[in-house]
Order: structure tokens, then sequence, then C-alpha cells
């Protein structure tokens, strides 16, 4: 934590839908507070909201904010608006950016299917009952970050180039933050790569198999990427904890995050050595329903219970959330895209205050 006793939080709303839902979540924040729990707020830019303002997607203030703080909570970046911005200057830059100057390099992204939103899963609900499964994605390394990276003409004919690369000590770490997690669940740990095509993932792969010394109450495996995927389609309930790549975790969890019903429910967290983290759902800015009061805030509200169990030492109060998020769905609460003919759907705002109203009583309790 940072040198003051009281934990900071930086609050990067961004583009699209992330004012909106984060505007839930730290309502969510504020019950904490009324009932004791001692947070420090403080507002930065980020995105298409920071190049507005400042003409860059991650401005020097921001960094300094965010290396001041004990964690960051981030709505979403990016919007069509965009899109004949230079590369360097584009929304997404900043939060690329911004992982890499805190060195987030471990990014958790759990799966857990509520039960009260089964019929809401893309697959049949035997299939996805009990889903409960954690992919662990590098996230400062790979193809993502790689240099040499480019665009040219070459005898005028064009072409573009990327550069997957890891060495050793980045496998290294993201193995091991894997292993411990598979430790306090069902210790069982697949990784995932390439490594019949890839000289990148034969690497990745051996020295997961020699972290894996290090931790032999853990069962490990092996998967390749393109097999990983089907499998989380037809049997994802066989998985605990899955390891990869940046590339391969990016399309990975997005795929796991349908299994539960919606992208709009699935919280993440990206931390650095020392647990210093970044908080956010993983769903994109959605700028096609931005400023219409529908989106789904419980992946940010989610989030916020990540933060406090993994960089600010409130686990108790992270359980309370997550148990007022249950009580709101079981009381019949469900925004536009949880929602079925059996239910109608409830404004963001009405959300996050359902689950505030119910986050009050747990504290109270």
């Amino acid at each position: 934590m940072t040198n003051s006793n009281i934990p900071k939080i930086l609050v990067l709303p961004g583009d699209g839908i992330g004012p909106e839902i984060v505007n839930e979540a730290v309502k969510v924040i504020g019950c904490l507070r009324e009932h004791g729990v001692t947070l420090e707020l403080q507002n930065g830019l980020i995105g298409g909201a920071a190049y507005d303002e400042t003409h860059s997607p991650l401005p020097a203030e921001t960094i300094a904010q965010a290396e001041a703080c004990d964690a960051v909570l981030l709505g979403a970046v990016g919007g069509p608006q965009y899109d004949g911005v230079e590369r360097h200057l584009r929304p997404e830059q900043g939060l690329l950016d911004i992982r890499a100057e805190l060195n987030l390099f471990a990014n958790l992204r759990p799966a857990l299917l509520y039960a009260q939103l089964a019929s809401a899963s893309s697959l049949k609900p035997e299939l996805v009952s009990d889903l409960d499964l954690l992919i662990v994605r590098e996230l400062t390394g790979g193809i993502y970050f790689g240099q040499p990276r480019a665009q040219e003409v070459q005898n005028n004919i064009r072409r573009a180039y990327n550069t997957m690369i890891y060495d050793e000590n980045e496998i290294r770490r993201i193995a091991h933050v894997a292993f411990a997690a598979a430790q306090k669940r069902d210790k069982r740990l697949c990784s995932v790569d390439k490594a019949n095509v890839l000289e990148v993932s034969l690497l990745w792969r051996e020295v997961v198999e020699e972290v894996h010394k290090e931790y032999s109450d853990v069962e490990l495996s092996h998967m390749y990427v393109d097999n990983a995927a089907m499998q989380l389609v037809r049997a994802p309930k066989q998985f605990d904890v899955m390891v990869t790549s940046n590339l391969f975790g990016d399309i990975l969890s997005d795929a796991a995050a349908m299994l539960t019903g919606s992208i709009g429910m699935l919280p993440s967290a990206s931390l650095n050595e020392n647990n210093k983290g970044m908080y956010e759902p993983i769903h994109g800015s959605a700028p096609d329903i931005a400023g219409k009061n529908i989106a789904n805030p419980l992946a940010t509200i989610l989030s916020v219970a990540m933060m406090l169990r993994y960089s600010l030492n409130h686990a108790v109060e992270a359980d309370k959330i997550e148990q007022a998020v249950v009580m709101t769905l079981q009381q019949g609460m469900r925004t536009q895209d949880i929602s079925d003919s059996g239910n109608n759907a409830v404004s963001t705002q009405e959300m996050g205050d359902a689950v505030v109203k119910n986050l009050q009583q747990l504290m109270s309790a």
C-alpha cells in the first residue's frame, strides 16, 4: 500500500458505458464507507475521455495518480469516434500503457455461473451448472507488446508483422500465480499453448513444467489453444484454473464469459508482484448502448469485490458484496442482457441501487 494508512483508489470511468457502470460501483464503495470502511477515492482520465481533454489516452497525471494509489477501478475504453486516430493515440493504447506502467502482468478472470442465471447461458444447463473456473492470463508480454512490429510497404506490397515473444522469467512469474491460485481451489491447472507449432509455446511449456516441481500438490495438464477453445464449449466444467499467454487468454476468457450468461457479469483483476491491481469488467465500452441506462453494472461491482480481496485486505467486505449480488439476482432483478421473457429488465441505476440496498442489510447485520 501507499505510505498513507488510508487505502487510495483511483477511479477511471473511461468511455462508452464506463461512466454509468462505474457510478454504480462507486455507490457500493460509498455504502462500505458509511459502515466504517475507510477508503479514499480519486478520479482520473484514461482512453478517449483522456484523449479528448489532453490529446493523450494516458496522461502523465493519470500515471502519477495510479502509482500513488493502492488500486485502480476502471470502466472501459474506446469508441468508434476514435477509429481514425493514430494508433498510439487511440483509447486502447491507454489501457495497454497503464498495464505496462504498473507492471500488471497477471490477469485473473473468473467465470462463475450464478444458479439464478443458468437459463441465460449459451449452453445447456447440465453443461454449465455449477461452473466455476479461473483463467490466469499473462498481460504485459507476448504478441501485444513484442518488438519488432510494423506495417510497411515492400516492393509495392503492403505487409505487417507482430512478434510473439516471452522470456522464461515472464513465463515463470505467471506460472507461479496460476499454481498458487490452483492451490486455493481444486488443485488442477491446465496450461494452454500451441507447442506443436510455436517455439515460444515450447518454452512456455518447459518453464511451466519446471515451476510445477514447486507445486507437487497441483495436478498439471497441457492443452493446445484450439482444443482448449473447443473444450470450453463442449465440457467447460473439466477446467479449474487455466493459465495462458496474452493473446490466447484474451480470446479464451471472452469465450468463457458467454458460458455464464453475459459478459456483463464477469469481473477481472490485473495484478503486479505486490498485489497492487487494476480492476475492471471484462466487457468493452459498448458504445451502442452508452447513455441509455441499460448496461449491466454487476461485473464492475464484482470487480470492487476482487479489489477489496486482492489489494485492500478487506476479504469480509468482498464476501458481502458478492452476497449482495446473489441476493439481488435471487430477488429477480435483471438488466437487459440477462433478462428473459419472465423478467422485466431494470436499468443500470436500479440494479446498482438494489445491490446497495442488500449490501446495507448485510453490513448492518
